[in-house]
């Protein structure tokens, strides 16, 4: 096809028009150093939780129910609030599950629940129950019974306890005791490689047939005398302190600390998990150990509270008491198809969606409920969703995707044609009757908003525009017009990039706002970006700018973006690429640059065959993603990959999305008290921060998704729109990291409708977007 040569004195470039319409073609990129990922059936959690006046002391779990101790009184759940269990016993301190029965461990003795029925087993006092060799035995602080018959019989043997105290012991084996040999005082009991151990304050012992024997362990120690609870696991058995969670294996103790991954030592309380996994409250959320990974579970997001008392585990859903309630987390079988279906729904049911946009929800007070925020950059957080929609229809040619995309780019093209100016683009749109949100008082870096109205009084649109919008527009738009737009649609498209790309050379390579200053951040002009006062955005400004010229040459053919081109290599634009990622001095680094950042990669590798051009742009996003890599969150990732066809660590990329959170509600999250925040091994924080916390740990989040911030939220006083998920993962089943999923079952790669849900903000009801946006489509 047609192009045009021209030089420099660095280069000489030759720029090619290119249709693009698969995923080898995007980037040229003919095989991958990387194997894709199937997207197989996982656990995805869900949080639901239930406050109460009251700490939550004990839970336990019997016959479906989940039964809680209050104020030393027995609950029962039901559905979304705690009734008082009818004729239970009073004074209880907790309840346990065994042998097919309820028991309520009471100051006045201990009380068994079966077939709806409450009796008394025993007048004395119960600290601890468990099974062993088969048999219900029960510990009271001095003392340890088995079950038989119906009654509770001490184990004490005929003469006593001997002691493992070899100084009392005779030639012949016997023992002269001066004072009994006392279990006690005992605090826990557990049955563990055939015998029981009791927890005693700060020790362990075990009841070696008649012997109490005092020195279990021959290596190691308790991390600290303070001890709360032990529990057995297979060929371990742990115990909770408030410096770790010390782990006796055969006669050696040991202890999980932060270094080795818990996430905090001042642990409380334990429960088997239901699948070879193990429960860990703490006076600061709950942890769930597997084989190879820590998940931390903390408030506001999982539990009504963060000081865990009790945790009781079902066939795959937890319960977890604390001091403000009780968190209960269930885990279903999804795949991430499934989820996306499921962030799909979200999107419609909460009202994300306005007049093609995509908006985030905040809490307006009893009389709003929900209301859509009008943004500072409505066009950049609708472009994750129109990018989904076309990676979406691309893969599957579902022409509700279709419509969707097409619905998201008539917005962002309504953004440029509602202004007075050719290629000058409005960051929002506000109605006067329609819209519940304000007009925000505040523009770019604190100044003074620019609201201008239109002739015909519906609508308020905002100026001062950054390159933040014009980003997201070149990325969004040039997707669709690669691989959606059909017939007018494409010409659109190619007239929505070339508009604005001709408003920012016509204006002296800057955004000129109605009162023909350039606004605050829209420069990409050599006074701004070589100049002391642009100095620091040099290199992400100056790919921005040949990311524009390059896209607007390669839709329209139009040798003036060519010229354009050369313009930006001629004031040596280029040479700042390579180092566009700012990670010193950190006042000068804005975390949502590196999400423009890999918009202009994402959009740039498309276009840019000149070699020489490449080479720079490729070490520049390897320089980047060296820095980003340690996050692994997996826009970075795969936007990487797929450019360069390198490894970019697809597995730890999917399990990213997997870890996201259903729930999008913005509940404020604290990680910063953890004990686990070092590097991981094999990875260098070189932007600043410790470690990646997780997708699960924090919230959903918007724009750069930065997963190195230990807190954040908004209280649950916001809901954000999960269009970062689904562009992630259709973006990755179009360059084939994730595999299609091979289930048949409809439950497990999709969500059912709910007519008539609506949980979010109320529709929008106002006036409609013009529909003349495309000529020749309504």
């Amino acid at each position: 096809m047609g192009g045009v040569r021209f030089c420099c004195a660095v280069t000489c470039v030759v720029l090619t028009l290119c249709g693009v319409a698969s995923a080898e073609e995007l980037f040229q990129v003919e095989r991958g150093l990387w194997e894709p990922v199937p997207d197989e059936v996982y656990l995805q959690e869900v949080a639901r939780k239930v406050p109460t006046d009251a700490p939550v002391d004990s839970v336990a779990l019997y016959n479906g129910m989940c039964y809680a101790v209050m104020n030393e009184t027995v609950y029962v759940l039901n559905g979304d609030a705690f009734e008082p269990a009818q004729g239970a016993p009073k004074n209880v301190r907790e309840v346990q599950a065994f042998e097919g029965a309820l028991w309520a461990l009471a100051r006045q003795g201990l009380y068994r629940f079966q077939d709806n029925k409450w009796t008394k087993m025993d007048d004395r006092e119960y600290v601890d129950l468990c099974m062993h060799l088969g048999v219900l035995h029960g510990a009271t602080k001095e003392e340890a019974y088995r079950l038989e018959n119906g009654r509770f019989v001490s184990i004490q043997p005929k003469g006593g306890y001997l002691s493992s105290d070899i100084t009392v012991q005779m030639a012949d084996g016997t023992q002269v005791l001066a004072d009994p040999v006392r279990l006690g005082p005992i605090n826990r009991m557990v049955s563990y490689s055939g015998t029981l151990y009791f927890l005693r304050p700060g020790r362990l012992v075990l009841l070696d047939q008649r012997i109490v024997n005092e020195y279990v362990n021959d290596w190691g120690m308790l991390p600290s005398p303070t001890t709360r609870d032990m529990l057995a696991l297979g060929s371990r058995l742990f115990v909770t302190t408030d410096r770790g969670l010390a782990v006796l294996r055969g006669a050696a103790l040991t202890t999980l600390k932060g270094e080795d991954g818990l996430p905090y030592e001042d642990t409380t309380c334990l429960a088997e998990g239901f699948d070879g996994d193990l429960w860990i409250g703490t006076t600061t959320g709950a942890v769930r150990m597997l084989k190879d990974d820590w998940h931390y579970f903390g408030a506001y997001h999982w539990l009504p509270g963060d000081n865990v008392h009790s945790i009781s585990v079902g066939d795959k859903v937890v319960y977890i008491g604390t001091d403000r309630g009780i968190g209960i987390i269930t885990y279903e079988p999804y795949t991430l198809r499934k989820k996306a279906d499921y962030y799909e729904r979200h999107i419609e049911e909460w009202g994300h969606k306005r007049l093609g946009f995509i908006h985030l929800l905040y809490w307006g007070g009893d009389d709003t409920g929900w209301i859509r925020e009008i943004s500072d950059n409505d066009g950049g957080h609708t472009a994750p969703y129109l990018a989904a929609m076309c990676h979406k229809y691309a893969v599957t040619g579902d022409e509700e995707a279709r419509q969707n995309a097409v619905d998201a780019f008539k917005a962002m093209v309504w953004l440029e044609q509602i202004t007075p100016k050719d290629g000058f683009v409005a960051r929002a749109i506000w109605s006067t009757v329609g819209d519940l949100d304000k007009r925000a008082r505040h523009g770019s870096g604190g100044l003074p908003a620019k609201w201008y109205p239109t002739a015909d009084g519906l609508w308020y649109w905002k100026g001062d525009t950054s390159s933040d919008e014009i980003d997201a527009h070149f990325y969004s738009v040039s997707l669709f017009h690669d691989l959606v737009a059909k017939g007018p649609e494409k010409e659109r498209a190619k007239d929505h990039l070339t508009r604005i790309a001709s408003h920012i050379i016509d204006n002296g390579w800057l955004l000129r706002d109605m009162d023909g200053k350039p606004t605050r951040w829209g420069r990409w002009d050599p006074t701004y970006v070589q100049g002391p006062y642009g100095f620091y955005a040099r290199g992400l400004n100056g790919m921005e700018a040949q990311t524009f010229m390059r896209t607007a040459y390669a839709v329209s053919g139009d040798e003036k973006f060519a010229r354009g081109l050369q313009q930006v290599l001629d004031w040596g634009y280029h040479n700042y690429t390579v180092r566009q990622r700012i990670t010193f001095p950190p006042e000068n680094y804005a975390p949502w640059d590196d999400n423009l950042a890999f918009r202009c990669y994402y959009t740039l590798f498309r276009y840019a065959d000149d070699p020489g051009l490449r080479s720079i742009y490729l070490r520049s996003i390897e320089r980047t993603w060296e820095v980003k890599r340690v996050e692994h969150v997996s826009w970075f990732n795969f936007a990487y990959g797929a450019i360069t066809g390198n490894d970019c660590e697809v597995e730890r990329a999917v399990q990213h999305l997997r870890e996201w959170t259903l729930d999008c509600t913005e509940h404020s999250y604290r990680n910063s008290h953890r004990h686990d925040l070092a590097p991981e091994p094999g990875y260098v924080p070189y932007g600043g921060g410790t470690r990646a916390i997780s997708p699960r740990e924090t919230c959903v989040k918007r724009g750069t998704r930065s997963a190195l911030p230990y807190d954040g939220g908004a209280g649950g006083r916001r809901v954000a729109e999960p269009t970062g998920f689904l562009r992630d993962y259709w973006m990755a089943r179009y360059h084939g990291f994730i595999e299609a999923p091979t289930v048949t079952d409809p439950d497990l790669v999709s969500v059912k409708p709910r007519e008539g849900k609506q949980s979010g903000a109320k529709p929008y009801d106002g006036p409609g977007r013009p529909d003349d946006l495309i000529p020749g489509i309504e």
